[in-house]
């Protein structure tokens, strides 16, 4: 037999599996279905950073760091500032991770970050400008160090928190003073997405490796307090009430998560 029919057996009794724990009301792990995993957060991971901070869901942990630095405007928004979102799955944080460019896994969860952070309108990019021509960029960093599942999540989530302890640079001239700050940037709004996927005929929040690995619709919906910043879908289809009804478990598991920021 060989390895990629091996995979597709054990994946099929996985998923046979899991389907009876989810006929009885629980998951394979014991959580309810709308339960996310113990999260924790710490703000100031790296001190060499302008902000930084390090999220874990379960065992997935991602670290997300925070950079200023002084650039060219973009030829149709001369007065704002330049935000940049990057990615990187280590290879050390999953087998299925490897060395080299982004693939496309890294390169959604770069895009799904950067459009929640955009849409939340979390940071002021006009106040951003030095001078014509010049103002200064932002670069916003990911990087997954240990993938049990649903990476984009905890990426949000540490990207929040990242934004919420950086601090702003002194700026002479047009050139950044390194390692002098003349406060912190104190972001507008901190989005936050929540993960679901759909088995089945049953969706779960915050899935593991093992749930993604035999999903048959996947949604990752990013909210602030008031609205819906970002969603982006996956595998398979859903309905509009399915779609309405995981907004709403978005926007409540998000009020929850905001909180320990």
């Amino acid at each position: 037999m060989s390895d990629e029919l091996k995979d597709m057996v054990m994946s099929r009794i996985k998923k046979d599996v899991m389907l009876g724990t989810l006929a009885k009301g629980t998951r394979y792990d014991g959580r309810q279905l709308d339960e996310f995993r113990p999260i924790s957060v710490q703000k100031g991971a790296l001190k060499s950073a302008d902000g930084s901070a390090l999220a874990c869901i379960g065992g997935t942990k991602v670290l997300a760091s925070v950079k200023f630095d002084v650039a060219t405007p973009f030829a149709d928004r001369p007065t704002e500032g330049v935000l940049i979102t990057n990615s990187e799955l280590l290879p050390l944080a999953s087998p299925s991770f490897e060395p080299g460019p982004p693939d496309e896994n890294s390169v959604e969860f770069a895009r799904i970050v950067d459009r929640a952070v955009r849409s939340a309108e979390c940071v002021d990019l006009k106040s951003l400008f030095i001078k014509e021509g010049k103002v200064i960029s932002l670069f916003l960093d990911l990087y997954v160090l240990d993938h049990t599942g649903n990476f984009i999540d905890a990426g949000t989530l540490a990207a929040s928190a990242a934004l919420s302890d950086a601090k702003f640079p002194k700026v002479e001239g047009d050139k950044i003073v390194r390692g002098e700050y003349v406060g912190p940037l104190n972001p507008r709004a901190l989005p936050i997405s929540t993960t679901l996927v759909k088995i089945g005929k049953t969706w779960l929040v915050d899935p593991t490796r093992e749930e993604e690995m035999v999903q048959d619709c996947r949604i990752t919906i990013a909210t602030t307090e008031s609205h819906v910043c970002a969603i982006q879908k996956g595998k398979g289809s859903l309905t509009k009430q399915e779609l309405l009804d995981n907004i709403d478990i978005a926007f409540k598991r998000g009020s929850e998560i905001r909180a320990m920021l």
